[in-house]
């Protein structure tokens, strides 16, 4: 383990004295395929290693989603946990009170969302400092990364953060690159650009990046005119990479000018509260929810007025036989069709099948055969 993190500090000071040209852009290419696959190594080390250093903190996922609260120690995490749940989570004014995942449930329009706050990162944690790696492996779970932070202090503290969970293959608020590869047993590299690149990539960099990675079978088609070499890295290590949305909660704002509070509240993907006046607290659990892009849908049998007293809560998009899978998973089986009422249905009542796209509110009634 020591042996991988002296490989990757040396990568990274090489990184840093090549200066950048075409003449070393290949180079530079390699070497960020070398750090990406050693990361990868030391998050999640090889079976039988003594380390059980890429394992997470041992809470078992429940409720409709999960939201994980990330950030450095003492920002306000546990005290947030602690009024938009019923879970008490010690909270003070010292750094690492919190030294396990302490797991919340917050109740929303008829959805448990689970909340875990997180012992607070500290710089170096992608490399194990702390418990930096139990950290990021459980934020890497999560359907939502609330990071919070202190809205007196520099914003090189959301950069530090945002640098140690990229470190790790969590990429914040991006969707994964237009990039098709796959890998064959034979027939040598076959290498395509839909239209011509303008991201720093070409097909004698794509060569050398897949030799280095022992991949000298494979097909690759890029779509993305302006894909990087970050891009294709991010492609060949699949496996090892997770898309998460990130909201970005500055917390204490009671304690700055309203110049600096209107500059926070303007950035994209952000929130502002102060949880000890108990301000914004409610903007910040409705962003949630949209974040989440969860669904309410209600049910109804023949010949009675439709259930709102409980919500099948399902994801945007899903369909008749996503809800059919949230009654019980036999019930497609039987299924004859739906009736359903609401922002969906182009006429009340509409008849429809399984593939019929719901919406947030709707009601739905179930026809077996």
């Amino acid at each position: 383990m020591v042996n991988i993190t002296e490989k990757i500090k040396e990568i990274e000071e090489e990184m840093k004295r090549t200066q950048k040209n075409k003449a070393t852009e290949y180079h530079l290419g390699l070497l960020k395929g070398k750090l990406a696959r050693l990361r990868a190594q030391l998050l999640e080390p090889a079976p039988g290693a003594s380390s059980g250093a890429g394992t997470g903190f041992d809470v078992s996922k429940s409720g409709d989603a999960r939201i994980a609260l990330v950030g450095f120690p003492s920002v306000g995490k546990s005290t947030f946990l602690s009024r938009v749940t019923k879970t008490k989570s010690e909270a003070a004014s010292y750094a690492f009170t919190t030294l396990t995942a302490i797991p919340g449930v917050l109740e929303y329009g008829g959805a448990e969302i689970q909340v875990l706050d997180l012992p607070g990162i500290i710089e170096g944690a992608a490399e194990g400092k702390g418990r930096g790696r139990q950290v990021i492996s459980a934020a890497k779970t999560s359907d939502l990364i609330l990071m919070i932070l202190d809205a007196t202090k520099k914003a090189e503290q959301r950069r530090l953060l945002e640098a140690e969970l990229e470190a790790v293959g969590i990429r914040l608020n991006r969707e994964p690159p237009n990039i098709y590869l796959k890998p064959k047993k034979a027939g040598g590299m076959k290498i395509n650009f839909q239209t011509p690149p303008k991201g720093g990539l070409d097909e004698k960099l794509i060569y050398q990046i897949l030799k280095d990675y022992k991949m000298l079978n494979a097909e690759v088609l890029i779509r993305d005119e302006y894909a990087t070499v970050d891009d294709f890295i991010d492609t060949i290590m699949i496996n090892h990479r997770k898309y998460i949305k990130c909201l970005y909660v500055y917390n204490k704002i009671d304690s700055i000018s309203l110049e600096h509070l209107d500059q926070l509240a303007r950035e994209p993907h952000t929130v502002i509260m102060s949880c000890e006046l108990d301000l914004g607290l409610t903007d910040v659990i409705d962003r949630c929810w949209e974040e989440l892009q969860l669904m309410r849908i209600y049910t109804k049998r023949k010949g009675f007025e439709p259930d709102f007293s409980e919500a099948l809560i399902v994801r945007r998009g899903s369909t008749i036989e996503d809800v059919c899978d949230q009654v019980h998973r036999t019930l497609k089986e039987t299924f004859k069709y739906a009736m359903v009422w609401g922002a969906s249905a182009r006429h009340v009542p509409q008849r429809v099948g399984l593939s019929h796209v719901v919406a947030d509110e709707d009601v739905v009634s179930i026809v077996a055969k």
